[in-house]
């Protein structure tokens, strides 16, 4: 299951392209919409597995709070853009996002979880950011909540592979298998901020 999980990930990120990562805001506004939203561009998706991978790492309390803080920050980035907020390297720190966050996943960072989810929570602001000011004037209430759930299942994705590879390697390769998964999130992200 994990194997064909990890699978679908890797199709799904070699077949999305950075331009089509954000739909024309005339179509926004479904629930449908914000569930497919993330899903098409390699950021969103490099940048929410990486999350969940580090939470796998972390472990305890640092699975659902991590992730949590993920969501809730990006909920009010998502926010302060349909306010009218204005907020300068949106797209930089998004594709730092990626990388850094796939570097802490490498290194299996291990700090205070309140420090780990302060962190998530710098980046995740950026995202919502970034799809709240992409909605227009569409629905956002719907359109919020799939790309909240997507965001989620992306973040359960990274700790499901993170789980998996224990399962299968074992706990100490499994962890070093998780690590060098955040390591290719990590250059992945490079590989985007390079050829942008």
């Amino acid at each position: 299951m994990i194997g064909r999980l990890a699978i679908a990930l890797v199709i799904l990120g070699a077949g999305s392209v950075p331009a089509f990562a954000h739909l024309n805001p005339d179509e926004h506004g479904s629930f449908a919409a914000g569930l497919s939203h993330p899903l098409f561009g390699v950021d969103h998706i490099l940048a929410m597995v990486a999350v969940g991978l580090w939470a796998a790492l972390l472990g305890g309390r640092a699975l659902w709070l991590v992730p949590s803080a993920f969501v809730g920050t990006m909920a009010i980035g998502f926010a302060a853009a349909l306010s009218g907020l204005s907020l300068p390297f949106v797209e930089p720190v998004i594709l730092a996002s990626v990388v850094i966050t796939g570097l802490l996943a490498a290194v299996a960072l291990r700090i205070p979880v309140w420090a780990c989810m302060a962190m998530v929570g710098f980046f995740a602001f950026f995202h919502g950011y970034a799809h709240g000011g992409e909605l227009g004037s569409a629905g956002a209430l719907s359109f919020g909540i799939g790309f909240a759930v997507s965001t989620a299942l992306l973040h359960a994705a990274g700790i499901g592979i993170g789980f998996g590879l224990g399962r299968i390697f074992g706990d100490g390769a499994g962890r070093l298998a998780t690590r060098i998964a955040g390591g290719a999130t990590a250059l992945g992200g490079l590989w985007l901020a390079l050829g942008a």
